[in-house]
């Protein structure tokens, strides 16, 4: 994510089901949250999620939004109940397995009981029929996120949660899954969505846009962008590249100049952090003042359009946003308080594109941002209120530095590649990044991470 104006937390909803029944010996109820220290009932517990299945339809001209989702998943204890993330919106019918399930309203979660209980290790399938109007989550400290209705369309996006404002989720990045969507919208109205696209259907003044990302998705990294848009598709190294600006902003205009060095800034990363990760590529320009960021949904991420004013290219936040496609959203988080694992490398990402586009050194960008910056906020572990602090990027990227300088390049580049690779689809930590970079230099980092990351006071310069 890019700072500009940030995002989100809870809900509501409301649900009716068929028949009940009560847990088995052995049985009990998943948890209703993943257990993360910052955002305790973020996600849930009692099951892992494959993937997400997606049939909507929305109506811009009433804001109602409806449909159906399938959601595969694993069960990982046996369970007598499961809860799913969702906010705003009622499900009027739910099955697993086939079977009618009854579920129930609890804040914004919808808690699920099958008819019996699912065992452990067994895979199952729950189907939820629901609708609604969907809207903003709200955070105080974070700022709001979810799905925003436009004049033309709507938005859904937001960090550290977004998704369950417009379908049931397990909403916390440990829980990564595929997702395939198929959302129809009245003709004239286009659709962007993660992934690559599908095949395309009108019938009746509706409009069916099909998208699926196949690679495993942190929940928050899922985004629909509805309005009218000009949309350009393109194959870059042998992948889909779409690239949607608005029609109302210039073809040539700024924002349309700046994504179009997608591909440009892709092989350069590709080259320090090893092959992109997705099967597509690309990202989408929104208008939206309310949308003050640009975040990293998977393979196209969303620029608001703060970015773009006046008329030069801001390559920068692109570089930032795509650096993000291998640390947060291939490699993700399975906390939020690691959080400087990918804003620091992200960060950094963009000193070393305007270091090779002719731009200023990355060495010149660490001495004046280490001058500068506030030494009393931590990178690592900033505490929720301060997710999206400018010690998690900055420090977090004068971390990444101090690394290579103390290691030396050799290590510290291998260390790049050897982390996208080996963490390639799944979640990793902090721990696991002192780790791998002490394996591969030789070296004990532990008080190196503490003093950069974590200590109160500047730190010496390697």
């Amino acid at each position: 994510m890019t700072r500009r104006g940030l995002l989100p937390a809870l809900a509501l909803l409301l649900v009716t089901g068929a028949c009940t029944a009560d847990s088995a010996p052995g049985f009990k109820p998943g948890a209703d949250g993943a257990g993360d220290p910052y955002f305790p009932r973020y996600g849930n517990g009692g099951y892992d999620v494959a993937g997400y299945d997606l049939d909507l339809r929305y109506d811009p001209a009433t804001g109602q939004l409806g449909g159906r989702a399938t959601i595969t998943a694993t069960a990982t204890q046996n369970l007598s109940r499961l809860n799913f993330d969702l906010a705003h919106l009622t499900a009027s019918r739910i099955t697993v397995d086939g079977a009618a399930a009854s579920g129930s309203a609890d804040g914004d979660e919808l808690v699920v009981t099958p008819a019996t209980g699912i065992p452990d290790g067994r895979r199952f399938t729950v189907v939820v029929d629901y609708a609604g109007v969907p809207g903003q989550l709200e955070n105080k400290a974070l700022g709001n996120g979810g799905w925003i209705k436009t004049t033309d369309g709507g938005i859904a996006l937001g960090q550290p949660e977004s998704a369950s404002t417009w379908y049931p989720v397990n909403d916390h990045p440990s829980d990564k899954a595929t997702l395939s969507l198929a959302m129809t919208v009245p003709d004239g109205l286009e659709v962007l969505s993660n992934g690559v696209p599908g095949k395309r259907d009108t019938r009746d003044g509706w409009t069916t846009w099909r998208w699926a990302e196949r690679s495993p998705m942190a929940s928050y990294l899922s985004t629909v962008v509805i309005g009218q848009y000009r949309i350009s598709t393109s194959t870059h190294n042998g992948k889909p590249m779409i690239i949607a600006v608005p029609e109302s902003m210039p073809a040539t205009g700024p924002a349309a100049r700046s994504l179009a060095m997608t591909g440009q800034i892709t092989d350069y990363l590709a080259s320090v952090f090893g092959p992109y990760p997705f099967d597509a590529n690309g990202g989408v320009v929104v208008t939206d003042n309310r949308i003050g960021y640009a975040l990293e949904t998977q393979s196209r991420p969303v620029y608001g359009p703060t970015f773009f004013n006046g008329d030069e290219t801001n390559p920068g936040v692109v570089a930032h946003e795509l650096a993000h496609q291998w640390f947060g959203d291939s490699v993700a988080l399975h906390r939020w308080e690691d959080i400087w694992l990918n804003e620091g490398f992200a960060t950094y990402a963009e000193w070393l594109w305007t270091e090779h586009s002719g731009g200023e050194s990355v060495q010149r960008r660490f001495e004046q941002s280490y001058a500068s910056t506030d030494w009393r906020q931590p990178a690592g572990d900033p505490g929720p209120e301060r997710l999206f602090g400018a010690a998690v990027y900055e420090r977090g990227a004068l971390t990444v530095h101090a690394l290579r300088k103390t290691i030396g390049d050799d290590a510290f580049f291998t260390l790049l590649k050897t982390w996208t690779t080996e963490h390639r689809d799944g979640n990793a930590d902090t721990a696991a990044m002192i780790t791998t970079a002490e394996q591969l230099s030789g070296k004990d980092l532990n008080d190196f991470f503490q003093s950069w990351l974590y200590g109160t006071t500047r730190p010496p310069t390697p």
